[in-house]
């Protein structure tokens, strides 16, 4: 009875497989067009997605930011007034969040696929070049695989690690999405 079952439905990995499915589809169609951008206008794609998220919650993190500031600056404010401003700190919170998970939700086939490209570029490149900004100059002082050279942040594809040099060798299945 359970195998008649499983033939009819599939079994729970199936079921799950044919539920993402769609978006792996809309990864697929993102990493077409990712994998044309520079190494340059892939990195600032992170940017971009920091970007998108911050402006889509930013009338709400306004908001929670001036409710806070007017508890500091009233010192002399009634505790029932603040219990209730911060209630209203609260809902907007959780406004914030909903609204966060949303656009996260959006970007997710974009942000998969410029992951998935930068592994690629790791994986087919020893060095990957970019151009340098403060984090890469930060980066570089700790970190040996990475150099600067004039305007230009140097990325080796392998690095150091418990002793043993580890080269990238992975680019991510359509299950690791």
């Amino acid at each position: 009875m359970l195998s008649f079952f499983k033939k009819f439905l599939g079994s729970k990995s199936e079921r799950d497989i044919k539920a993402i499915m769609p978006v792996v589809e809309q990864i697929h169609e993102a990493y077409k067009e990712i994998q044309k951008l520079s190494n340059d206008e892939l990195r600032a794609k992170t940017q971009e997605f920091k970007n998108r998220i911050a402006n889509y919650i930013a009338e709400e993190e306004s908001k929670i930011a001036e409710l806070k500031a007017s508890i500091e600056n009233e010192i002399e404010m009634d505790v029932e007034e603040k219990a209730e401003i911060y209630k209203q700190i609260d809902a907007l919170s959780k406004l914030s969040y909903q609204k966060s998970q949303k656009i996260l939700d959006e970007i997710l086939p974009e942000a998969f696929a410029v992951m998935k490209d930068t592994a690629r570029r790791f994986y087919e490149n020893e060095k990957v070049v970019v151009t340098a900004t403060q984090m890469d100059r930060d980066l570089a002082a700790y970190f040996d695989n990475i150099q600067i050279e004039g305007d230009k942040a140097i990325y080796k594809n392998q690095w150091m690690a418990g002793g043993n040099l580890i080269t990238w060798d992975m680019v991510h299945y359509d299950v690791q999405l």
